[in-house]
């Protein structure tokens, strides 16, 4: 099973879970989640082989699953869900090299959304991608 096809499997238990699960949180996850729009997000700090990664599975519908949900899935949804379309911030970033990547992986108005840009920091990750990949805040 290739990396993508693990990433849909979990994006789809994980959802399903959340519709199966007693109790209040059974009502967290509308019926329409696995159909509607959801990006498995991650940020990896320095080289490929680093294991510093942090993710996060973004919900749109309603917005859930990251710190700021409500506003990434606002400026996904002013970009259709590119993100290379997201508008940069006029935000000034130090020149120090320390590299970050960031790759999302999903569906977005019914089509496969894949994505991957090493930024020259966080900074720079920051500015060009809003609140998207801000999964530390």
């Amino acid at each position: 099973m290739t990396y993508l096809n693990r990433t849909a499997a979990v994006a789809a238990a994980l959802m399903t879970t959340c519709l199966l699960a007693p109790g209040p949180s059974a009502h967290a996850v509308s019926r329409d989640a696995s159909t509607g729009d959801w990006l498995r997000l991650t940020v990896t700090r320095g080289d490929s082989a680093s294991s510093d990664t942090r993710g996060t599975l973004l919900l749109c519908d309603p917005p859930q699953g990251h710190a700021h949900a409500e506003e990434a899935c606002a400026e996904l949804a002013a970009v259709d869900g590119d993100i290379s379309r997201l508008t940069p911030s006029d935000t000034l970033c130090t020149l120090i090299y320390a590299p970050v990547t960031a790759q999302a992986e999903g569906r977005w108005g019914g089509r496969r959304v894949e994505h991957r840009e090493t930024y020259a920091n966080d900074c720079v990750l920051r500015a060009e991608t809003g609140a998207v990949f801000a999964l530390d805040d």
